[in-house]
């Protein structure tokens, strides 16, 4: 991220209607989320300066990972999610060597790119499909759309928290000072 600049705008005056809103709450949780690895260097967005395993760089791949896993739940369902469980899920949280701060920003954009045309393009956000068996899920439980879609604002606003604890304790910058 460049600069100020590239916060989305407010949606234009008057109902822009439920995809419009779903859209700027996105849009407006990643460009926060994102701006607490403005001008990292790679190490930087390696560090872990918290007692946790959180590094700002293994946290925009975590983020990715997850908006990307609930698109696959929204086109085809529950047995999406469930190919996803044999991943190593701690090793989400973090950078491999390989990895870059530009690559792992650029897989964020694609994700997000990705739910942006989902939202947009579904013809239905009130289709749902029954969760996965998992502890953290009712039996029998079922998600819309549009409750995958609320669900990704509230988890991109939560790991925005996490980064702005990160980056302030790396070198004092504050996301909303």
């Amino acid at each position: 991220m460049a600069n100020d600049d590239e916060n989305p705008a407010p949606s234009p005056g008057g109902d822009g209607g439920e995809r419009a809103d779903l859209l700027d709450a996105l849009r407006t949780q990643r460009y926060l989320f994102l701006h607490t690895v403005d001008g990292l260097t790679e190490e930087q967005a390696r560090q872990r300066p918290t007692v946790s395993a959180l590094s700002l760089g293994g946290l925009v791949k975590h983020v990715t990972a997850m908006e990307s896993q609930w698109c696959d739940f929204v086109e085809r369902g529950p047995a999406a999610m469930e190919a996803e469980e044999d991943q190593d899920w701690l090793g989400g949280f973090q950078m491999t060597p390989d990895d870059t701060l530009d690559d792992v920003t650029e897989r964020f954009h694609q994700a997000a790119d990705r739910t942006d045309a989902l939202v947009a393009s579904l013809p239905d956000l009130g289709a749902s499909q029954p969760l996965p068996e998992a502890p953290w899920f009712a039996p029998g439980a079922t998600r819309s759309a549009r409750r995958v879609f609320i669900h990704l604002v509230a988890e991109i606003a939560q790991h925005a928290g996490h980064a702005d604890i990160l980056r302030e304790s790396i070198d004092g910058q504050q996301t909303m000072a």
